[in-house]
């Protein structure tokens, strides 16, 4: 049987975790229902779904089960989503447009996005403690505890942190990757790890060929964003253009300009494509999923 082509797994990945989160989101007719609304405006209808394909690309080079793996998907997904309508906030990066409609509290009120960030994150973990991951225990613990440090100080919010710290500073280029690589790095790395865990297909030795991997397109994945948003209009990034140089957000743009960071950009890929070279054709799914990543748009 011929795999189908990077679209079409690509797509019926997106489904398959579209489908999911209706189900795993509270309906919007049960109290509290404007909370339950804006959770399901945040998540549902938008977004690529990069992290879930991580998972799903990961987990079949682990030969884990598809449903396992979408739960630990969407588990990742839900963090994300809450990290975006907490970034939108006024006392953040105070954004009006994300994904291509108004950010949630332009939509609700910013009492109601800020607990919409936080029933997310709940229900993150719920999921990991809902579903049956992995066959030992112990694992589905650590990967519980790896999802917790990818989203904590030690990761996405500590990044965040550092960013929010460093608005009208010049950061170096070194500098600039220790911030991204636990602001956007730490959760695709979570993804990635969180989907090949769910089956027992690897080898540690092969699981951080994985991570060397994922790291590589988690930094790739920013530059690519700070070039899109010096260089693509609104209306095709989906949230206001130019942002980032506005409120005087240190860049690998405004640190090495354009031309410099699109080449940063492919080395990355390169360093990732080579952290999968020992899979050979297994790796082919997280290949065209680096391809996509990278060459998005530019």
């Amino acid at each position: 049987m011929t795999a189908p082509d990077f679209q079409s797994w690509a797509a019926a990945g997106q489904q398959r975790i579209e489908a999911f989160l209706q189900r795993a989101l509270p309906q919007p007719d049960i109290a509290p229902q404007r909370l339950h609304a804006a959770m399901r405006y945040a998540v549902l209808g938008a977004g690529k779904r990069v992290r879930p394909l991580l998972a799903y690309a990961a987990g079949e080079l682990s030969q884990a089960d598809p449903e396992r793996v979408t739960v630990a998907g969407a588990a990742v997904e839900l963090i994300h989503a809450y990290s975006l309508v907490h970034d939108d906030l006024p006392c953040m990066d105070d954004d009006v447009l994300r994904r291509g409609k108004p950010t949630c509290h332009v939509e609700f009120d910013e009492a109601t996005a800020l607990l919409v960030g936080d029933a997310l994150q709940s229900l993150s973990f719920q999921l990991l403690g809902e579903y049956r991951l992995a066959d030992d225990a112990k694992m589905q613990l650590d990967m519980i505890k790896l999802l917790a440090i990818a989203a904590g100080s030690r990761g996405m919010a500590g990044g965040q942190a550092i960013d929010l710290a460093a608005v009208g500073k010049t950061l170096s280029v070194p500098e600039l990757e220790f911030m991204h690589i636990h602001k956007t790095g730490a959760l695709i790395r979570a993804a990635a790890v969180l989907g090949g865990r769910c089956g027992n297909g690897l080898s540690e030795a092969e699981f951080a060929h994985v991570d060397t991997f994922a790291k590589a397109v988690g930094l790739a994945f920013q530059v690519v964003d700070d070039v899109l948003d010096a260089e693509a209009p609104t209306a095709t990034l989906g949230k206001t253009a130019g942002k980032d140089a506005e409120q005087g957000k240190p860049t690998y743009v405004s640190a090495m300009g354009i031309t410099q960071a699109k080449a940063l950009a492919g080395e990355l890929r390169e360093q990732a494509l080579k952290a999968i070279a020992p899979f050979g054709a297994r790796g082919a799914r997280l290949a065209q999923l680096a391809d996509f990543i990278v060459l998005r748009q530019f």
